[in-house]
């Protein structure tokens, strides 16, 4: 009964057009107020550290090297380096679109941010080629998704967030800790790589059965000079993954190293910027990074208030009864998740999810990793259709295109999400075996 009454609190807030952040606070202060007696200083207490995560630092140091390299010419040249090497087949500026937002979504961890630093340079170039607006717009609204399962990402330091400091307990009667962010980051490789396949190869088919363009064939030369161009952005990739995997730093250290290294590459090394332009930077990133924090903050106390309720295990005890196994379980997770999609952004969708989802999910034998990169996944689809898809207004802004048209563009491209949603649902290995060879696990 509590739990009905605090989720409905909470939908009927939202339902007024009120931010969800201060929806989650109004709906915790209304319950506390009313309807228990848990002391109100709890929540002063809880705010302060609830947010005391040396983990979550690593979120405004990843927001400010995505906003160094999005306003530095360090897409522009990852494109270049992406043409060179496939731009001959099929589709030559989709496919490169799409293998230039997979690099990009490893050093900027943010889907948005992916949209706009390849979207703003591709989409001109393949409408000029003679590819049509809308197969251009599909491709980069869902090929840029990619920002937050390709490692770094955000998403993933949300959930590390939102479950740290949890223990379940799993079917054998053994406590079971949350997933780390670099557990996730690594979970995060195989997936990333496999939907950016996956995405290319349905972008190489729609160009082959329609004759789209191709470019002329890059010699070796004009791709090496293409890869030297681009190098000093691709070392960010190395820099973070294999400086966490080689223990040189964690996370949050490699989010504060990746953001002084982008600042240093386009400031000192393209001179894409220049000293003048870091205070609008900082001021941005510092806005969004804001934003963010203080749905955290609400979300805290919105967990807290799951637990001070013994929510989440009343919750796991009717679904063991229930008799509902793994397999039923993640196909609701997948529903529950993809029509929250419809009404929220990611951050929070994770944020007030993942706390529930944890330990019932232990308790049927999934692993935190593998609920993580499956919560991911089903983020990226969320964010490529409509009403809440933010990827869709970021390329629409781009494209010059209505949400429907663009609804209509990314049917495809979003069919091959689904499927892949599906695999990597049921095959938990796909997440698991990375950091489980790496010792991680």
């Amino acid at each position: 009964m509590n739990a009905l009454i605090i989720f409905s609190l909470l939908i009927a807030l939202m339902l007024t057009g009120m931010p969800i952040s201060i929806a989650l606070g109004l709906t915790v202060l209304t319950f506390l107020f009313v309807l228990t007696n848990v002391p109100i200083e709890a929540v002063a207490l809880k705010l302060f550290t609830g947010i005391e995560s040396f983990e979550i630092m690593a979120i405004p140091f990843f927001i400010l090297a995505g906003n160094f390299l999005t306003h530095g010419g360090v897409a522009r040249r990852m494109i270049h380096f992406a043409t060179s090497m496939i731009g001959h087949w099929y589709g030559g500026l989709g496919l490169a679109g799409v293998m230039a937002c997979a690099l990009f979504a490893a050093v900027s961890g943010s889907s948005p941010a992916t949209v706009v630093a390849i979207g703003a340079i591709i989409m001109p170039a393949m409408i000029k080629q003679g590819f049509p607006k809308r197969f251009g717009a599909g491709v980069i609204t869902t090929s840029g998704a990619l920002g937050i399962l390709i490692p770094p990402s955000i998403v993933m330091v949300i959930y590390a967030v939102a479950t740290g400091g949890s223990v379940a307990i799993d079917p054998e009667g053994k406590r079971v800790l949350s997933a780390s962010v670099g557990q996730l980051f690594m979970a995060g490789v195989i997936p990333g790589l496999m939907l950016a396949t996956m995405l290319g190869l349905t972008t190489f088919y729609r160009a082959w059965k329609n004759d789209y363009p191709r470019m002329p064939r890059a010699s070796w030369a004009e791709r090496f000079t293409a890869f030297r161009e681009s190098v000093w952005g691709l070392l960010l990739i190395v820099i973070v993954l294999g400086g966490i995997y080689a223990g040189v730093f964690t996370p949050t250290e490699a989010a504060a190293m990746s953001a002084v290294y982008a600042f240093v590459i386009v400031i000192f090394v393209y001179k894409d910027m220049t000293l003048r332009d870091v205070p609008k930077v900082l001021l941005g990133s510092a806005n969004m990074s804001a934003m963010i924090l203080y749905i955290i903050t609400n979300a805290v106390l919105f967990s807290f208030l799951m637990t001070s309720e013994q929510i989440p295990q009343a919750m796991t005890g009717w679904i063991k009864d229930s008799g509902i196994g793994w397999i039923e379980f993640l196909l609701v997770v997948n529903l529950l998740l993809l029509v929250a999609g419809n009404v929220m952004e990611p951050t929070s969708i994770v944020l007030i999810t993942a706390p529930i989802l944890f330990p019932i999910a232990v308790a049927l034998g999934i692993h935190p990793v593998h609920l993580g990169i499956l919560m991911t996944v089903n983020m990226e689809i969320g964010l490529c259709h409509p009403p809440v898809g933010l990827n869709l207004y970021v390329a629409s802004g781009i494209a010059k295109m209505g949400i429907t048209e663009l609804t209509i563009a990314v049917l495809p491209w979003l069919g091959t999400m689904l499927v892949f949603l599906m695999i990597v649902t049921y095959v938990p290995e796909l997440s698991l075996w990375l950091p489980r060879m790496l010792g991680m696990l």
